[in-house]
């Protein structure tokens, strides 16, 4: 797979799992988190799909990342894995009902592994752009990656587990606040695909090729073997 067709099939997985929780939300009764669709008849498969689809989207990001420019690109693929995994653990273990007053290993499994997918996705975006300049597309996913951080830190002022959510009457829209930081996230994914599909492949310099012991194309082309020329450089 080319690293072009793998940066788009984060797209078209992101797609895919926004039209699964949209899913759930049109067709199911509604529930105050995401999360709370699992648990109502009919909810688990698309939030099971939601969420792997996005973990997939976060790998095959991660894997195009490697392709485009590996050696700037280690901590958001870190990241982009570590949500991965963090949308896996979630999809597996299933949060408790909302009118639960103890938490299960499950739940505590589940809301531990939402707040990796929730932290480690903003940082990502922020590590890819860093560094890169002004053009467009960087802008764009550093200005995503604002979005989600922002979006995420009134979410958890709001959730009712914070000491600020009484303040700010945060338990009549938390679950709102939820949606949008989900959102947020999906369209960082996105414009970090987009911009680097549309960004040159990273130039391969002389060390590197020192140390996979490939001749540059140019050498190669410049001065071509002569018959015997190997044998006498062996000597």
């Amino acid at each position: 797979m080319t690293r072009s067709r793998t940066l788009w099939s984060t797209v078209l997985l992101t797609v895919v799992s926004a039209g699964a929780l949209v899913y759930a939300e049109v067709t199911l009764p509604w529930q105050v988190l995401l999360s709370d669709y699992a648990l109502v008849p009919g909810g688990l498969v698309p939030v099971l799909i939601g969420m792997l689809a996005l973990a997939g989207a976060c790998l095959s990001l991660a894997y195009g990342l490697a392709a485009a420019d590996p050696a700037r690109t280690a901590a958001t693929r870190v990241l982009l894995v570590a949500g991965a995994a963090g949308l896996m653990m979630s999809a597996i273990f299933p949060t408790d009902p909302g009118t639960s007053q103890v938490g299960t290993v499950s739940g505590e499994i589940h809301r531990w592994s939402a707040a990796i997918v929730f932290t480690s996705l903003p940082v990502a975006g922020w590590a890819l752009a860093r560094g890169r300049g002004g053009a467009p597309r960087w802008n764009a996913v550093r200005s995503m990656a604002v979005v989600s951080g922002v979006s995420l830190a009134v979410y958890l002022a709001a959730h009712p587990a914070s000491f600020t959510s009484p303040l700010i009457g945060g338990a009549a829209y938390y679950g709102l606040l939820e949606r949008a930081v989900v959102l947020a996230e999906m369209g960082l994914l996105v414009t970090m695909a987009v911009a680097t599909a549309t960004g040159r492949p990273a130039v391969r310099t002389a060390h590197d090729h020192a140390r996979t012991g490939q001749v540059p194309a140019e050498r190669r082309s410049d001065h071509p073997e002569r018959p015997g020329e190997q044998e006498r450089l062996a000597a």
